[in-house]
């Protein structure tokens, strides 16, 4: 079984591919989805979280609110990096053993769709790396409209993460998601294709 890394700087489009690929019927392993499990009431990451950063960062209902939560990490490089010391291990533990678990369904692919791919160390348990890019006039944009904030914190939170240049030279393509979805699809399709065939069609 091939292990497919998906990534992409904030707001990129990486879960529109994402979502491209399961829609395929491909095993999709999301990264977001487990930091998400993990940060439930009564989970070790949670109580490690709340520890850490204290109860102004719950809701009413003692749940995490991720809002509060980015905007003093987006805000202290430090605390992002204690942040990250808390939750990488044990979101990296559930995503082998899902791999595990698709490993014994005897798939060809398995695509591990994370954001901080590189930034966590978890691209060298991948066979291919996949970098969805977009220029950065673009994911400000995007980033903006789609998390309503201003310009200046949608800049602070594409900073807090690798910077594009050392995305591309650790990745072994690009999906260029600049340009109509119609040819984001197309240049996935390609590369589903050199995955499992070599490039060669069956």
């Amino acid at each position: 079984m091939k292990i497919i890394g998906l990534t992409g700087g904030i707001a990129s489009g990486k879960s529109t591919v994402s979502k491209y690929l399961i829609s395929k019927g491909l095993d999709v392993i999301d990264a977001d989805l487990i930091s998400r499990d993990i940060y439930k009431v009564g989970e070790i990451a949670y109580k490690m979280v709340v520890q850490e950063f204290g109860k102004e960062i719950l809701n009413d209902d003692l749940t995490i609110n991720r809002k509060k939560l980015g905007q003093i990490v987006f805000n202290n490089i430090q605390k992002l990096e204690k942040l990250n010391r808390i939750t990488h291990p044990i979101i990296f533990e559930e995503i082998k053993k899902r791999i595990d678990e698709i490993l014994k369904m005897n798939k060809k692919i398995c695509i591990v769709d994370a954001a901080l791919l590189f930034e966590s160390d978890w691209y060298k348990i991948c066979d291919i790396k996949w970098l969805v890019y977009v220029d950065k006039k673009t994911q400000i944009k995007r980033l903006v409209e789609r998390d309503k904030i201003s310009e200046a914190d949608a800049i602070k939170r594409i900073d807090a993460q690798m910077s594009l240049e050392q995305k591309l030279k650790l990745s072994d393509f690009i999906i260029n998601n600049s340009g109509e979805i119609r040819y984001t699809y197309e240049q996935v399709d390609i590369l589903l294709n050199i995955a499992i065939n070599g490039g060669h069609n069956e």
